[in-house]
Formats: C-alpha cells, sequence, structure tokens
C-alpha cells in the first residue's frame, strides 16, 4: 500500500497489510520502556530513549529503501540508523555528563553495546559534522517535534556518578528496557493480537504454592506414615517461611542434600515476593538437569490447570545476531543470493523469539542469568530488566566460577541496593563469599535456617572411601561398580561417560538396567532417564547409572553406592548427595568412593587449580571428608586467599578484578567476552530430533523460526529438544551434512544420535 505524503514508517505491512507508521512505533516504544524502568526510578530516561531510538529511519535513503523492499519483495540494502538518535541525546547530555554513555544504548539497540572508548569517538566526530544525521532528525522533527526538546531526563536519585559500576550497570538496565520494548512493539505489529501472558499476583501465587504443597504431603501421608526426615523437612521449611517476613537483603540457605531445599527455596521466595510486593521469582541453577527437575516440581505447586504457564523454564541460548554477522563478513556466489535473502528474513524475525522472561516465576541456569547481567548483545540483555523487584535465588551457589566472583558479587550487589532484588544464597557446600572485596563491607547476609550445623550431623548419610593408584582406571572402577546391582558412577566428561557405558554395555548396543547421562542427550532424554533411573531404583531393579556432573546437584535419586572419579570436594559432597539419600540404609553400607582413574579427564584439567591445591591439603585418605563444614570453611578462604587481588594474566587464575576494571572502563563487548561461563567456541545448542518421538510441534517451531514470525514460546518448544556439543563437532558437522542452520547460531542435528548416549563424542 502506498505511503502518504508526510508520513514516515518504521517497518513494512505486517499481517493486516498495514505500515507501522514511525510515530507509533517511536511513542510505543518509549512509553514501555518507561513502564520497564519505572521501578528503579528510570523511567524518564528510558522513554527519552525509547522514543528517539529510531530517529535515523527519518531519512530519505532509508524510507525509499524499506518501501522498495515491502513493494517489490527484494532485499534492499538501507543505511544504518542508530547514529542520528545518539547523537541528539549525547547534545542533550552535555548539561549532565552521567548521560552521554546512555546514548550507547540508541547506537546500539540491534548490533550491541559499544564500549564507551570507541562510542565517544563516534560521537565526537558527529558533533563536528552532523550532516549524516541532520536530514533524518529534521524530517522525524516534522511527525514528532517533542524529539527536539532540551530538557535534560532525571536519572535516578541514587545515582553516584563517581561510581562507574553504578552507571555501567544502569546502562545495561536501561538498554534492556529500550531493547525489549523496542522488540515488543515491532512484535505486536506483525503479530496483532494480545500474548497469552499468564495475569497473576505473588500472592495468589504464594497461596496457590503452599495449599498444593499441602495437598502434595497429604497424599504422601495416606500412603505411608511420615519419617523422621519428614519430619525434618517440614520443619525447615517452616523456618524458611517464617523468614520470608523480615526485609530485603541477601540471605543464605545453607542445608543438606535431602533436607528439602528445593521446597525451602522455592517457598521462601515466593512468600518474601508476596509480602514485599516484589513482581517475580528466579531461580537460577549450574546445570540444565536441575532446571528441568525443579522447573517440574515448581510447575506442579503453581501452574493453573488452564491457560498460560506461571513457570518459564529457559537454559538454552541462540545468538540470533550470530548468522547476521557471518552474512556480512562473507561475500555470496551470484546463486547464493536469494539463499542469502531468505536467511536473513528468517533471522531477522528469529530476533523476535529471544527470550525476555516475561512470566512470574523462572527457572534458569547461572549462564543464562550471568549472560543477561554481562552480555552486550539485544538477545542476551533484554531480559536484564526483569530482574528489577524480583527474589533471585542462586541455587548451588558454590559452582560459580572464581574467576568471575569479583564482577558477579559486585553486579549482585548493585540490583540488591538499587533495583529492589532479594538474592538468596542456596547450598549444602556455602563459598566463603563475604571474604572477597565487593562484598566485604556493608552488605549484611542473613540466615535463613539459622544453625544448620546440627541438621549436616543428623543427615550425614555415607561413609566415604578413597582409592587411588596406578592400577585406578576408569575400566577397573567400572567392572568392580557392575556387581553391586544398583550403583551411581560420576565423572569429569562426556568422553569418560560415554566409555564407562560402553564398558558396563560390553557387546549390547543397549540395555534398560544401564544408563547414561551427559549434555549429549536432549533435555527431554535427560529427563526420561532420570525417570527411568528413579523407577528401576523404586521397584528395587539393577540400575547402573554413569553421568557427568550434572547430576550432582538437584536430582532426586537414592542410590545404595556411589562413585566420584576425584574433583572438588564441593562436587564430591554434592554426588554423595545421590546416596542414601532418604535414609533408609545404615551409613556404615553406604559407602561412596572417591576414586583418580589414570585414563580419565583429570580434575585440574575442568576444574579451579587453586581449588584443587586447596582441597588436595584437606580431604583425602586420613584426611577430612568433603561434608566436614570446618575444612569446608577453611577450603573456600584458602581458596579465595591463593587468588584474590591477582591479575587476570596469572595461570593460577584470578576471581574477576581485572573483568571489574573494563566494567569501570564501561567496555561492554569485552567484558561480555571475558564473563561467559561456557564459552561457545567450546560448546553449542543443537536441536536434535530423536526419530521415536512425535516431533511435528519441533518440526514446526523449527519452521517458523526458519522463515515464519516466532514467538518466545516458539523457542521454548524446543528446549526439550536441545543437546550441546563442542563448537568443532558442529564446524565438521556442517560440513558432512549432519547439520543444518536453523536461526542465528541455531543448528538442527541431522547426523546419528544414539537411543541412550545421544550425540556421540567425536573420537
Amino acid at each position: 500500500m502506498p505511503v502518504p505524503e508526510g508520513r514516515l514508517v518504521a517497518h513494512s505491512p505486517g499481517r493486516r497489510g498495514v505500515w507501522h507508521w514511525y510515530e507509533d512505533h517511536a511513542r510505543g516504544t518509549g512509553e514501555l520502556a518507561r513502564r520497564f524502568a519505572d521501578p528503579w526510578g528510570g523511567g524518564e530516561l528510558a522513554h527519552r530513549l525509547g522514543r528517539d531510538h529510531d530517529i535515523g529511519k527519518g531519512a530519505c535513503a532509508w524510507q525509499d529503501g524499506l518501501i522498495e523492499e515491502a513493494t517489490t519483495g527484494r532485499k534492499v540494502r538501507r543505511p544504518a540508523h542508530h547514529a542520528a538518535g545518539a547523537f541528539l541525546f549525547a547534545q542533550v547530555a552535555r548539561q549532565h555528563p552521567v548521560l552521554t554513555p546512555f546514548a550507547g544504548v540508541i547506537e546500539g539497540h540491534h548490533a550491541g553495546l559499544s564500549a564507551w572508548s570507541e562510542l565517544s569517538v563516534r560521537l565526537k566526530s558527529l558533533m563536528r559534522d552532523s550532516k549524516e544525521v541532520d536530514e533524518a532528525i529534521s524530517r522525524v522533527a516534522e511527525v514528532m517535534p517533542e524529539i527536539l526538546d532540551k530538557t535534560c531526563p532525571a536519572v535516578p536519585d541514587w545515582l553516584d556518578p563517581r561510581n562507574k559500576t553504578s552507571v555501567e550497570m544502569l546502562v545495561r538496565m536501561t538498554y534492556s528496557a529500550v531493547v525489549d520494548a523496542d522488540r515488543l512493539d515491532t512484535a505486536a505489529h506483525f503479530r496483532p493480537g494480545p500474548l497469552p501472558r499468564p495475569d497473576v499476583s505473588m500472592p495468589t501465587l504464594w497461596e496457590r504454592y503452599e495449599t498444593r504443597r499441602q495437598e502434595t504431603l497429604a497424599q504422601r501421608r495416606r500412603r505411608k506414615e511420615p519419617s523422621w526426615l519428614d519430619k525434618l523437612r517440614e520443619d525447615v521449611y517452616q523456618e524458611a517461611i517464617d523468614t520470608a517476613a523480615d526485609e530485603p537483603g541477601v540471605y543464605r540457605l545453607h542445608l543438606p542434600t535431602g533436607a528439602g531445599k528445593t521446597f525451602a527455596g522455592g517457598g521462601f521466595a515466593l512468600r518474601h515476593a508476596a509480602l514485599h510486593g516484589l513482581r517475580r521469582v528466579i531461580v537460577a541453577v549450574p546445570f540444565i538437569s536441575i532446571t528441568e527437575q525443579n522447573a517440574a516440581v515448581y510447575r506442579s505447586l503453581l501452574d493453573p490447570e488452564h491457560g498460560p504457564r506461571t513457570v518459564l523454564e529457559h537454559h538454552s541460548a541462540v545468538n540470533f545476531e550470530a548468522s547476521d554477522r557471518r552474512a556480512s563478513r562473507s561475500s555470496s556466489a551470484p546463486g547464493d543470493i536469494h539463499r542469502d535473502q531468505r536467511r536473513a528474513r528468517a533471522n531477522r524475525w528469529a530476533k523476535l523469539a529471544a527470550e525476555n522472561w516475561d512470566a512470574p516465576f523462572i527457572v534458569t541456569t547461572t549462564v543464562r542469568l550471568i549472560e543477561s547481567l554481562f552480555g552486550n548483545s539485544p538477545s542476551a540483555t533484554r531480559r536484564l530488566h526483569r530482574l528489577a523487584n524480583s527474589v533471585i535465588v542462586l541455587d548451588e551457589v558454590q559452582a560459580l566460577p572464581d574467576t568471575l566472583l569479583t564482577p558477579i558479587l559486585s553486579g549482585l550487589r548493585e540490583l540488591v541496593e538499587h533495583y529492589g532484588v532479594t538474592l538468596v544464597l542456596s547450598s549444602a557446600t556455602q563459598p566463603e563469599l563475604a571474604t572477597l572485596n565487593p562484598w566485604q563491607t556493608g552488605l549484611p547476609q542473613r540466615d535463613i535456617v539459622t544453625n544448620p550445623a546440627p541438621l549436616f550431623r543428623r543427615l550425614r548419610r555415607v561413609r566415604y572411601d578413597w582409592r587411588t593408584g596406578p592400577e585406578v582406571t576408569l575400566k577397573s572402577i567400572a567392572a568392580e561398580a557392575a556387581p553391586h546391582g544398583q550403583v551411581l558412577m560420576v565423572v569429569n566428561g562426556t568422553k569418560d561417560a560415554s566409555h564407562v557405558h560402553k564398558v558396563w554395555l560390553g557387546d549390547r548396543d543397549e540395555d534398560p538396567s544401564t544408563l547414561h547421562l551427559s549434555t549429549r542427550m536432549t533435555g527431554g532424554h535427560r529427563r526420561e532417564t532420570i525417570q527411568a533411573a528413579k523407577q528401576r531404583l523404586d521397584a528395587g531393579l539393577d540400575t547402573l547409572l554413569v553421568s557427568t556432573s550434572l547430576i550432582e546437584a538437584g536430582v532426586d535419586l537414592d542410590f545404595p553406592r556411589g562413585y566420584r572419579a576425584r574433583s572438588l570436594p564441593e562436587s564430591e559432597q554434592q554426588a554423595a548427595g545421590r546416596i542414601n539419600r532418604e535414609g533408609h540404609r545404615p551409613t556404615e553400607n553406604s559407602i561412596m568412593t572417591i576414586f583418580e582413574p589414570t585414563d580419565g579427564l583429570q580434575p585440574q584439567v575442568i576444574y579451579n587449580r587453586c581449588g584443587i591445591a586447596a582441597a588436595s591439603r584437606r580431604f583425602g585418605k586420613g584426611l577430612a571428608d568433603p561434608d566436614d563444614l570446618d575444612t569446608l570453611r577453611s577450603y573456600y578462604q584458602h581458596r579465595y586467599r591463593l587468588q584474590a587481588g591477582r591479575s587476570s594474566t596469572d595461570p593460577n587464575g584470578a576471581t574477576g578484578e581485572a573483568i571489574e576494571a573494563l566494567r569501570e572502563k564501561l567496555d561492554y563487548p569485552e567484558t561480555a567476552r571475558r564473563m561467559r561461563m561456557i564459552d561457545n567456541e567450546h560448546s553449542v545448542a543443537v536441536v536434535a530430533l530423536r526419530p521415536q518421538l512425535n516431533r511435528q510441534a519441533a518440526q514446526d517451531a523449527i519452521a517458523q523460526l526458519r522463515g515464519g514470525i516466532p514467538t518466545p514460546e516458539t523457542y521454548r518448544t524446543l528446549q526439550d529438544h536441545m543437546a550441546s556439543i563442542p563448537q568443532r563437532e558442529l564446524e565438521t558437522a556442517i560440513n558432512t551434512g549432519h547439520a543444518a542452520e536453523i536461526a542465528g547460531d541455531l543448528y538442527e542435528w541431522t547426523g546419528p544420535y544414539h537411543s541412550q548416549r545421544g550425540i556421540e563424542p567425536a573420537p
């Protein structure tokens, strides 16, 4: 349809055949960004940036290009549109210099936040010669004269311009609010109609949680009399609920494995949110297996019987900008032009599917949480503003990487002090985080359960055995374990897990009594395997399960005997939590063997070297066991002391002080690169559709990502089908035709998939 004289467009016609008029998109984005940022006092600032983010689209060349593209269907190269709004905001910010870096919100709303050192150079160049943006500004001003308002927007009254990390985090939060508002307003144009979002209050959720929990307990009591362990868990839960009435801040939930940490943490978070007017709960866990299990538990307690889900499970990530950047760096042959145009369109709409955590209860991984806090791409950052006024439960907090602790603790402190966050540190092996610089002063930590030591003594349910020597191998330990019938073995990598599983199988291809767990299996496959193991154990059937460390926290299995390849003491203790979990067997007969296989992946290769050094002096044969609380406290203090204050070039690592310095310089790209908890060079997600499944919904989601107009729900549909493999294996699979691009850096795996082991490790 034609564009009337004097009108400007922001996006091509959607399904209704109507143009997205520029002023509608600009004002809609501004108002939505204001609503997102109001909770921390940044509404006026976010509104200005959201309103003006697309001013560059006013240029004739940009308008003509979009109209031609919409009319002909051919891809038309248009000029970049990010500079004009950034320039206009930087002019206004000269009255209040602390605001100048916020021009980067507009400048990077498609490409990501730039380093201030680079952005400032570009802004200075525009200040000297603004001809490239003047036309766009003057044309937009004709339809939106308010953009010429020279009034400087207010900043939150708590902001201290001298505190560079506070400025850095405020830029991030504002960027998140603007990007999410932009994406949502754009998606609403192309996909008209309300999105199915749960509209439920925290008091209602808390009431539903407690009601269903009581119903579950009543059903359990009808089947069998409560045990001493059930009574202990109920006492723990009630203390957590009572503590929830205390003021927002930082809390520690220090409980031994099996004491009901999942229920207590969820109950505390929901009641605390209900009592203090907080708007969501976010549970972050280190392993995908825990998100899958915890999400199932919370879903049974919180999701309505009908309608949109209350609990959102989000554990995988796709960089929808990746393929665009790859395409822009490569030149296409003439025959590839149409393919590249289709790919560009698919990836452009796939960006709208990036998760934004618009749900009242989120279960995610620590990787995704840290990526949200410290990433610089739009897809990673758009959900960050949802953290404001929330309860964040960091489950298994001991799994935070030492090399990133300083920026992580600094960022979390910002959330608590300025964005209304209550933080819960949950673990059976609580690290001594208060000894590290960002938390040493002025940030009190309160215990949800005031005296956990007696609980640890009462819930000690295993006896440790230590095995070393040249004769100890994966094969020898596997052979030793098999005759015991019901055994869990945890090893240090996917190749080791595959090796042990093959030893147990012998010449069989598969066996229902011999199970395997690793991230090379899809989420649905892992969940089925855990459920199969649980059912076999409950029935008293032989069950040999080999797993990587993903089983070590939150997975509710109860084996009579376990083996753990040597690692860090907290990991060894977590593995022991799957042995005699319910306390039905004598401690003396429930043996957890820690072994050092000469042919397995060595712990110093994958674990913190300073942690290994501190542990070797305290834990082992003739030394302390991993569940000794006093020794664990000494171990953490020594481990952090070996690293704190060191530079990032130290081969023994550091706690991330150099990254904190990058934050103070507002170097967002380098901070994002250095803060990756899982380096995408080594681990990537692929969608693997197993042959035995009903795959229609997943295939429809793949098709929508490739060519439709997806939503975050489209992407969520694929989470159960995602596995992880090394980047180098993905590249080989692409070259051999075993992987095909979906969108961004997400690929579909079309190669072999073992019925028990998933995608096999490369030789």
